[in-house]
């Protein structure tokens, strides 16, 4: 019996590979669709050549962005030429499908059900009763010690430069246990640091009027602040709080309240907040909020609350009419702000967006030449931050450890602090981390120098 058991051959499962383009919430969407075809008996390849369907994950943002997509098709097509097609540009399959013919479907931005059953037409799944195929919490593309968590899909706003409404639609909130159920499921898996992500994470709730549900013997709302607080009581299997950061933070009045939440050690003092401009003419262009001093104001008052917190945002040079006046206006609000993290873009015409049909369209060269000034004026501030983090000791969470050096057998590592989101912030280059050290650990660390945006440090 035994014997026969053992030289039963089960049949090879069908590979997979996967291109995840675009942001944090197009990398979830990848995770849920590759654990979804993991549980139906498909294996992972690694490569073009080992993949039996080769799905491509795609962006469409931004005009540059869709052509980074149709790139990675036109690759996956050339190298393997079994492909489908999902993800943000899924609703230009005219377009995809003019330019690659051969690819086998075309799917819209978080429509797994159909993702899958393409795959399931191009390459049916092979039943395995035998084999444990999904692993507790589901697939992940980030390493082990990090997560993001999605909220939401879609969006209320109506800004004029982006098409992410017509894309994913409107606002549609998962429920507040389901959220804090994965959660609890990422934390118990390994998970250090949990990366809150949506569109719109502070309008959280609001299509479902923030509907309570039960959770631990208590009702919970589905509102961002429940949220936040309810995520700050998790603990590791250590016991240690994991990092929550809130990402992708519209500024509006109940944002006041996670501060002291903060303050109190329950969520990563760090809020990603996009304000795109201050210039009130700018912004009513935009169709955002023109509210930028009392911004200032509030943004005083959280530091006040609580002296460590990290603002990021983003910032769109170029819009159409922006004057040398506005930009001027944006650079000295930036100067009175002292955001800790800035990012900025080079405003793109995207196909289907209001903003294509402003009048005023800023020069390509007038762009750039505001692009690299707010760009310095940036790494200025973001410099003197961390240059009056040197001497001080932080918390750090290692994200690659080295190999010994050659020479004196030291081992150097790369970790975050909790300014630091991956991906999209500084690093903290640590020396001397000893053996033993390895992904996902959190230590305190001697804060040695520091460049325009990141730290170096020691181990305490």
């Amino acid at each position: 019996m035994c014997a026969a058991i053992m030289a039963t051959k089960f049949p090879d499962a069908p590979k997979i590979g996967m291109v995840s383009l675009g942001c944090p919430k197009n990398l979830v969407d990848s995770e849920r669709i590759l654990t979804k075809l993991r549980s139906d008996g498909y294996q992972m390849s690694a490569d073009y050549a080992g993949a039996d369907v080769v799905l491509v994950n795609t962006c469409g943002f931004l005009d540059s962005a869709k052509e980074e997509s149709l790139e990675a098709i036109g690759e996956a097509m050339a190298e393997n030429g079994r492909v489908i097609v999902t993800g943000c540009m899924g609703d230009e399959a005219d377009l995809i499908r003019a330019k690659f013919p051969q690819v086998l479907a075309v799917t819209g931005a978080h429509q797994y059900e159909q993702v899958v059953n393409a795959v399931h037409d191009a390459s049916p799944p092979v039943p395995n009763a035998f084999v444990d195929l999904v692993p507790e919490g589901g697939l992940k593309l980030t390493p082990r010690h990090y997560s993001y968590l999605k909220i939401s899909e879609g969006c209320n706003h109506r800004c004029s430069f982006c098409i992410i409404p017509s894309i994913r639609g409107d606002l549609v909130s998962r429920r507040i246990d389901a959220v804090l159920r994965e959660a609890e499921k990422l934390v118990a898996a390994g998970t250090r640091e949990l990366l809150v992500i949506s569109q719109d994470t502070s309008a959280y709730g609001v299509d479902t009027r923030h509907e309570a549900r039960s959770w631990k013997g208590r009702d919970v709302r589905a509102h961002m602040t429940d949220m936040a607080r309810e995520l700050g009581q998790l603990r590791t299997a250590e016991g240690r709080a994991p990092w929550v950061r809130l990402h992708y933070v519209y500024p509006y009045p109940h944002v006041d309240q996670v501060i002291p939440l903060m303050a109190d050690g329950l969520l990563t003092p760090y809020l990603d907040i996009p304000f795109q401009h201050a210039a009130p003419s700018v912004l009513k262009a935009m169709k955002r909020p023109a509210n930028e001093a009392k911004v200032l104001d509030r943004i005083h008052k959280w530091r006040s609350i609580c002296p460590d917190i990290t603002i990021r945002s983003t910032f769109v040079v170029g819009f159409p009419g922006e004057t040398e006046a506005d930009f001027q206006y944006l650079l000295d609000w930036l100067d009175e702000a002292q955001l800790d993290r800035v990012g900025a873009f080079r405003f793109e015409p995207v196909e289907g967006a209001a903003a294509n049909a402003l009048p005023g369209a800023v020069p390509d060269e007038v762009k750039e030449e505001r692009y690299q000034r707010i760009m310095e004026k940036t790494a200025a501030i973001s410099a003197a931050k961390l240059s009056a983090k040197v001497g001080r000791v932080l918390p750090v969470i290692v994200d690659e450890v080295g190999e010994p050096d050659e020479e004196d057998g030291s081992i150097g590592a790369t970790a975050r602090s909790q300014a630091d989101a991956p991906e999209i912030d500084g690093n903290v280059f640590l020396r001397d981390v000893g053996e033993g050290r390895k992904a996902g650990d959190m230590i305190d660390v001697t804060i040695e120098d520091a460049d325009e945006h990141d730290l170096y440090g020691v181990p305490v």
